[in-house]
C-alpha cells in the first residue's frame, strides 16, 4: 500500500531524513517511534507530500508521488492525516468541517458529502455534537471530529502524527479507542506516537527512528519482547520507556 524507497530530505545543509526505506502492506498498522528530533513526523509527512523529498520516491497504491503529473490533491484525499493540533477550520461548524473537503476534492453533492460526513461523525461518538463549532469541543472531541473528516474522504490508508500528544491524559484514551477500532476492522495505518501501550495492542510492526534514520524495523513482538536484539540506540529508548 505505501513503499517508501531510499527516502532523503534535507532543510537547507542539514539532513533531515536519510536514505529511509519501508514497506506498509494493506491492511497494516506501523507504529513509528523515537526520540524528539529523530525525523518521524518529517516521514510520515513525506507519504502525501505534505513534505517534498529530495531522493528516493514514495509510492501510494503503486503511485508514485513525485512523479511528474501526479494530482497530489486526489492522492492526499486517499491518505487520509490526521495531525498533533486538530487543524480544524475555527469558523466552520463540525459538520461543515467534515464536507469541505468531500465537496471540494472529490466533487460530491453537498446531501451525499453531509450524509458521509455525520456517518463517519457517530462512528466516532460524535453525532450529537454535529453543529457545534470547534471551539465549543474538547480537545479529545476535536481530534475524533479531525479523523472523522479523514474518514469521510473513503482513504485507503491513514497517516497519524502524534494525534494524543496535545491532548490533556484524560481525552487521550477517546482518540486511541476511536484507532484501536479502525486497526481492528482492518484499515492501513501508519502512526507516528509516543503511546506504547497503544503501539504493543495494536501494532504489527514498529520503525524505530534515531538523527534521521530508520534504526529499527521489525514486528513488534520483537522489537519489545527482544530488547536485547535491538540496536544500542533502540535498547537505550526502550530502557527509558518500558522502565515506568
Amino acid at each position: 500500500m505505501i513503499e517508501i524507497d531510499n527516502v532523503s530530505k534535507w532543510y537547507g545543509s542539514f539532513q533531515v531524513l536519510t536514505d529511509c526505506s519501508t514497506t506498509i502492506q494493506q491492511g497494516e498498522v506501523v507504529v513509528v517511534c523515537g526520540p524528539s528530533g529523530s525525523g518521524k513526523s518529517t516521514l510520515i509527512k513525506t507519504v502525501n507530500a505534505l513534505e517534498p523529498i529530495q531522493q528516493g520516491d514514495i509510492r501510494v497504491a503503486g503511485q508514485s508521488i513525485t512523479a511528474k503529473g501526479t494530482n497530489l490533491p486526489q492522492l492526499r484525499a486517499k491518505v487520509g492525516m490526521v495531525f498533533q493540533n486538530f487543524e480544524l477550520f475555527p469558523h466552520l461548524s463540525v459538520t461543515e468541517n467534515l464536507t469541505l473537503a468531500q465537496t471540494n476534492v472529490l466533487g460530491r453533492n453537498p446531501t451525499d458529502a453531509t450524509a458521509r460526513g455525520l456517518k463517519m461523525l457517530d462512528r466516532v461518538g460524535l453525532l450529537a455534537h454535529k453543529d457545534k463549532f470547534p471551539g465549543q469541543l474538547s480537545g479529545g472531541q476535536q481530534q475524533r471530529v479531525a479523523i472523522a473528516r479523514a474518514l469521510s474522504m473513503d482513504p485507503i490508508a491513514m497517516l497519524f502524527d502524534e494525534p494524543t500528544s496535545a491532548l490533556d491524559p484524560e481525552m487521550v484514551g477517546e482518540v486511541l479507542d476511536v484507532m484501536v477500532q479502525l486497526a481492528q476492522e482492518g484499515m492501513t495505518m501508519m502512526c507516528v506516537t509516543h503511546e506504547m501501550g497503544f503501539a504493543r495492542k495494536v501494532s504489527h510492526r514498529v520503525i524505530f527512528m534515531d538523527a534521521g534514520r530508520i534504526v529499527e524495523d521489525c514486528p513488534k513482538d520483537d522489537f519489545f519482547g527482544r530488547p536485547d536484539a535491538r540496536s544500542p540506540r533502540a535498547r537505550e529508548f526502550l530502557s527509558k520507556i518500558l522502565a515506568h
